[in-house]
């Protein structure tokens, strides 16, 4: 099978597995059947899933994230005050790194709205199924919702790095207060220690709590930079730390904080 057809056999495929969206017409153009596929994934609850099905999308989705563009963090250029950070605008799921950093919300199951623009979408739509299964068990056995400031890990599946650091950030309701910026720190300094006790050496970092979290962009960068760094003082394991951007107004908010 090509690509669209294997597209369709999943499109297919998801709706016999929730009738409720059987009645769906699988769109004209390759767009469109994209997110179609993605809404799907999105919505499709934890259970399991044919080994038939893995295989198909698992050829599918690495084969999409060839074609995106795969970027090598391990090459990105360290900024002149340390040579293991970098900084880079782009998409998240298509960077080669040992582990990338997910901000999740206390489920920990990914985002369920169909193509929504938050990072926790992107990042299970690019992984595949599995990661949501994998994190299902992981809070299934936790057997409460993931605190703020800590971290987990798991397979990246069919991203083109090899892990994912899943972090609840704080989210910010009237003011930033000292207790908001502490949580903030430890979800940087959980990732980094999570992964250094894994002996992964490279991490890319989104702006966690950013964005629909509501911490303010300036104060959650310095606090990244500081605890970054403060981290990198006392740990010589960290090989790559990259600070992944989205927005212009985030990539000059840290150009003038690591130069």
């Amino acid at each position: 099978m090509n690509q669209t057809e294997k597209r369709c056999w999943l499109i297919k495929e998801l709706q016999s597995d929730m009738p409720e969206y059987g009645a769906l017409t699988i769109p004209e153009t390759p767009e469109e059947q994209k997110k179609l596929l993605r809404s799907l994934m999105n919505v499709r609850p934890a259970k399991p899933v044919s080994e038939a099905f893995l295989q198909i999308q698992d050829e599918y989705l690495r084969e999409e994230s060839r074609l995106r563009g795969i970027c090598d963090g391990m090459t990105l250029p360290g900024v002149k005050a340390d040579g293991r950070i970098s900084l880079w605008k782009g998409d998240i799921t298509a960077l080669k790194v040992g582990a990338i950093v997910n901000a999740a919300n206390s489920a920990l199951i990914g985002c369920f709205i169909p193509c929504h623009a938050c990072i926790d979408n992107a990042i299970h739509s690019f992984a595949g199924i599995q990661l949501r299964l994998e994190c299902d068990a992981l809070m299934n056995r936790q057997g409460h919702e993931e605190p703020v400031g800590h971290a987990k890990l798991t397979r990246a599946y069919n991203l083109p790095c090899s892990y994912v650091l899943h972090t609840v950030g704080p989210v910010i309701q009237g003011r930033v207060s000292e207790e908001d910026r502490s949580l903030l720190a430890s979800c940087y300094r959980s990732c980094l220690e999570t992964a250094a006790a894994n002996g992964i050496t490279s991490v890319a970092f989104c702006c966690i709590s950013t964005g629909v979290f509501h911490f303010p962009n300036r104060p959650a960068a310095e606090i990244a930079v500081k605890t970054v760094r403060e981290f990198l003082e006392k740990d010589i394991r960290m090989t790559k730390i990259v600070f992944n951007v989205f927005k212009d107004s985030d990539l000059e908010i840290y150009q003038d904080l690591l130069n």
